[in-house]
Formats: C-alpha cells, sequence, structure tokens
C-alpha cells in the first residue's frame, strides 16, 4: 500500500512519536503531530542507547547524529553495595555486529529527533477530547472544541497515555511494578566510560557518562511503606554513591515505576505504539530502541499490506513477541531482587555475563 494521500495523527512528541513521524512521512503519508506540552520540553536527565536502540536510530537515518552527542559506552560494571565487583562485561562482545552502545543526555536524543522530523507540523500545547472510528476514519475531537477526521491515529503519548485510555478505558492504565525511582544528574569528571551499578539489600545506585563531566544517575528502592530519599536508600553503599549524591544538579526527578500491558494494541484505525503500549520496567533499557523499532516496523507493515486494519494486525502480530520478552526479562531481573543477599552475589558472580547475554541474544536480530 502507498501512503499517498494517507492522512496520520501522532499523538505525542517523544521518542515513539517524532520517529513514527518520520517513518510515514517517508512512507508517503501526510503526517501531523500534536503534543500536550506546551514546548519542547523532556522529562528526564539521561538515556542508555544498546546496540539494537543505536542500531535502529542508524535505520531510521539518524544514528550518525545521535553518536555526535553521545558517549559511547565500553563496559558495564555491577558490584554489590560495597563495591566489590560482581561482574564485568565488554559491551563490544554483547552487541558485536549490532551497534556500539551510547548514553547521551534525553534532552539530546530529543533534538535529534525533532530536527528529524522537522517537516512534519506540530501543534504543541494540543490535547484531545475524544477519537472516535466512524468505519472510515477516525474523528478526533481537540480541547479547542474543533475535530477532524484521520484515516490512522497513533496514541505515542507515553505511559499515561489518554489515547489508550479514551480507546479502552480506564481498565488499561499503567500498573506500579515495586519499586521507586529517582533519576537525576551529577557532575562527576573522573567517570569513565562504563554503566556502573551497585546492588544492595532492596536498591540499586547506577551510574552512566553522559559527556561534558556529568553522568545520568538512577536509584531505586522498594516502592512499600513511607518513600525514602536517595541518601537514606544509599545509606552504607561505598564510594562514589555519596560523592555523587552530593554533586546532584538541578532537582531530583521521583516517582514509581511503572509499566503497561495489553491484550491488544489497537481499536479500528487507532494504534498504541511506544511506551502506551508496552511500557516496562527501564531495568532492561529498551524502552527507546522498542520504541523506535515500532516505529520502522509499523511503517514496513503499511507498505506491505493492503489495507490500513491489515497493517495494524500484522503489526501487532510481529511486534508482541519481542516486546513480551522484553517484558519477560524486566520481571526476572525484579525478581532477582528479591534473593538473598548472598546467592545474589554469587549467581551475578558465577553466571551475570552469561545472563546478560541470554537477556539480550533475541534482541540482537532485526525486528
Amino acid at each position: 500500500m502507498r501512503g499517498n494521500g494517507v492522512r496520520v495523527l501522532v499523538v505525542g512528541a517523544g521518542i515513539a512519536g517524532l520517529a513514527a513521524a518520520r517513518t510515514l512521512r517517508t512512507w508517503g503519508a501526510e503526517v501531523e503531530i500534536v503534543e500536550r506540552s506546551a514546548a519542547a520540553r523532556v522529562e528526564g536527565a539521561g538515556i542508555y542507547l544498546p546496540g539494537n536502540a543505536v542500531r535502529a536510530l542508524g535505520d531510521l537515518g539518524l544514528g550518525a547524529q545521535a553518536a555526535a552527542r553521545a558517549v559511547r559506552i565500553e563496559r558495564q560494571r555491577v558490584g554489590d553495595h560495597r563495591g566489590r565487583p560482581l561482574m564485568d562485561l565488554a559491551v563490544s562482545d554483547l552487541w558485536h555486529g549490532v551497534g556500539p552502545c551510547l548514553a547521551m543526555h534525553r534532552a539530546d536524543l530529543h533534538e535529534v529527533l525533532l530536527a528529524g522530523a522537522k517537516e512534519v507540523p506540530i501543534r504543541w500545547g494540543v490535547t484531545i477530547e475524544s477519537v472516535v472510528d466512524t468505519g472510515e476514519d477516525v474523528r478526533v475531537t481537540f480541547a479547542d472544541g474543533t475535530s477532524q477526521g484521520y484515516d490512522l491515529v497513533l496514541g505515542a503519548d507515553g505511559v499515561h497515555s489518554t489515547v489508550r485510555r479514551l480507546i479502552f478505558g480506564a481498565a488499561a492504565s499503567a500498573r506500579q511494578v515495586g519499586q521507586y525511582a529517582w533519576r537525576f544528574l551529577a557532575r562527576w569528571p573522573d567517570s569513565g566510560p562504563v554503566w556502573s551499578v551497585m546492588v544492595g539489600r532492596g536498591g540499586a545506585f547506577l551510574t552512566i557518562p553522559i559527556g561534558d563531566g556529568l553522568v545520568y544517575v538512577y536509584c531505586d528502592g522498594p516502592l512499600d511503606g513511607p518513600r525514602v530519599e536517595p541518601r537514606e536508600l544509599l545509606a552504607g553503599f561505598a564510594e562514589p554513591a555519596a560523592t555523587v549524591l552530593a554533586a546532584a544538579r538541578d532537582g531530583l526527578q521521583g516517582g514509581p515505576v511503572e509499566e503497561v500491558s495489553l491484550p491488544r494494541w489497537s481499536r479500528g484505525l487507532t494504534l498504541l505504539i511506544g511506551d502506551a503500549a508496552h511500557a516496562t520496567s527501564p531495568n532492561m533499557a529498551e524502552g527507546a530502541a522498542m520504541a523506535v523499532e515500532d516505529a520502522l516496523v509499523l511503517a514496513d507493515c503499511l507498505a506491505a499490506a493492503g489495507t490500513i486494519t491489515g497493517a495494524l494486525r500484522a503489526f501487532e502480530e510481529r511486534r508482541r513477541p519481542r516486546t513480551e520478552w522484553v517484558r519477560a526479562q524486566t520481571h526476572r531481573r525484579d525478581r532477582s531482587r528479591s534473593l538473598p543477599t548472598p546467592l545474589r552475589n554469587l549467581v551475578l558472580g558465577r553466571l551475570g555475563e552469561k545472563l546478560f547475554h541470554s537477556s539480550y541474544a533475541p534482541l540482537r536480530k532485526r525486528p
């Protein structure tokens, strides 16, 4: 099917929405984006892109632009909360033949994607009130009372998707997975090109360099009980935990970790993509990869199918096994938190590298 004359509305100007806008415009569709934020504002601090995410950005035609703003990560290291090493993995071995691993400021990645979709009009500060499939098109009513018909509507509006609520109801809300996470940037010029995590009893402390002497910091702990601030959560952790916390810049962003799991992603001519469809815990760092892969596969399915509804069915059939694999691996990693500390450390020390390779193995193949 050719995209000429196909009218597409993308709801959300995040990673999934901008990537989809770029691929569908290349397919030939008339694409527009609406975004509830009033301007190009990015929530979040840093982002880690495993090899398959960097490959997907390359397939999107934006790999070089992203790499120019990123730090190339060479190793992944895991230690216990006292700093004793448990695993040291060369990421080039893990992702050989797929792509490098990069880390960057999330706003820089957003700017790369915005530039990649610069020919697609974006209406900022716009929210939607209803999505009605007429059988011939999708009628979208906006908050200002105006409405417009589209041949395809993409809900790319994140974990708390308005499109998902409008087409599937409140029962399709995101659910908490049991951790409360903090994210922030800190100045730590001595950090090398290493993804490094220390794991304690119920908590974790991750640092990833993103350039200019900054590290992206992620730490989390159990969600049950009163919320614990990072300094309390990481009490007893070895250096550099205290030093990095003391060097935190701006505000700390905190919130419960959530996931989205749905029996279907589409209804009629409306489709959910990215976190709106299949958000997971960030412990696999696959959110951006799954979002960009969604965009690439959707364009491929639309080009190959005879109808839009046929393309949406093909998209779900092709994407669901891969996103479900990622979710299953995040659950496996979360369960490992409940292991007794000596057993967890023994498993990571003896089998950590093997487990990392096996958890990412299916993702080495193209989607």
